[in-house]
């Protein structure tokens, strides 16, 4: 993968995550929106994918389990609105 397009992904990763956690944090978003797991789902992927390009497999893993809490999240809020 190009190693520019990488660093792209990882600094996107880094910045839903922040966002993510200050709009909740100053109750603009609830942690339960959409809005707010979609940033942490593809927040933690970019930097899981990121991470894993360097080989660095703690926070890989990390990010990897922030991703799917964040999956299951949704999946949840989902299937309980239908």
């Amino acid at each position: 993968m190009n190693k520019t397009f990488v660093k792209i992904l990882g600094w996107y990763g880094v910045l839903a995550i922040l966002l993510g956690f200050f709009l909740a944090s100053f109750g603009m978003i609830l942690p339960r929106e959409e809005f707010y797991l979609f940033l942490n789902l593809t927040g933690a992927a970019a930097m899981a994918i990121e991470c894993y390009s360097k080989k660095d497999f703690p926070p890989m893993t990390l990010n990897a389990v922030w991703f799917l809490i964040a999956l299951m999240a949704l999946a949840r809020g989902f299937f309980l609105h239908r």
